[in-house]
């Protein structure tokens, strides 16, 4: 059986080679870090996720470096990727894009490829920066569901139509219940808010007319909202 030397499944490099990766994924990584901090929408923001972002980065370029050119040692860390999980730290996919992005720098750079890592980082976050500043293929018009509650002794037929007019490009009674055992109905509709209404004017008048009964505004919805 022929006799493998470890010194061919390791890459040849320096301690200049250790710094300049080091510092490199460092600095590339934490503008991705920056990127994804300004552009991250949502409640779900975790400030260790970010900091794993720029620390996966740094490792995985120092394991490219190990790894030089060994087909072998490329397939163990393709294998290690795939056991990583995120499930404890990726909340949407946009957060595992910023992984991948992250991997591919720490890659780029530990493949001693400085000017594609560079560049790579600069146009993709520049890319990100683009489409979050213009809001990129956000819908235009953007359904909401308003529940009011109603005495089951007012005719709630058009009551709201002179409000919800005013304040909405659309609107639709997708939906009616009771509610407190029965005292109240509650209305559910589906609408559309002209961009530059005031929401507090809006809610301030339906609860004029329904009087001062509850009235919920949700933001966003899917089926199982209704």
């Amino acid at each position: 059986m022929e006799e493998i030397n470890v010194q061919d499944l390791i890459g040849t490099f320096s301690t200049a080679d250790v710094v300049i990766n080091l510092v490199l994924s460092f600095a590339l990584c934490s503008l991705i870090g920056w990127v994804y901090q300004i552009t991250r929408r949502g409640a779900s923001y975790a400030q260790s996720f970010v900091q794993t972002l720029v620390l996966n980065g740094m490792v995985v370029s120092v394991l490219m470096l190990v790894i030089g050119s060994s087909i072998a040692l490329a397939l163990i860390l393709v294998a290690l990727l795939s056991i990583l999980r995120f499930q404890n730290l990726v909340k949407e996919p946009y957060d595992a894009g910023f992984a991948f992005f992250s991997i591919a720098i720490g890659m780029s750079v530990g493949t001693k490829a400085y000017p594609l890592a560079g560049i790579a980082a600069a146009l993709i976050s520049l890319a990100v920066l683009v489409m979050t500043r213009f809001d990129w293929y956000a819908r235009q018009a953007i359904s909401q569901l308003l529940k009011i509650r109603v005495p089951n002794n007012v005719g709630f037929d058009a009551l709201f139509d002179a409000v919800l007019v005013k304040y909405t490009t659309t609107y639709e009674l997708v939906r009616m219940d009771t509610a407190q055992s029965g005292t109240l109905t509650e209305l559910t509709y589906r609408i559309a808010l002209k961009s530059g209404g005031n929401m507090q004017d809006f809610l301030a008048e339906i609860k004029e007319l329904n009087g001062n009964h509850r009235v919920a505004l949700i933001a966003s919805y899917n089926g199982s909202d209704l």
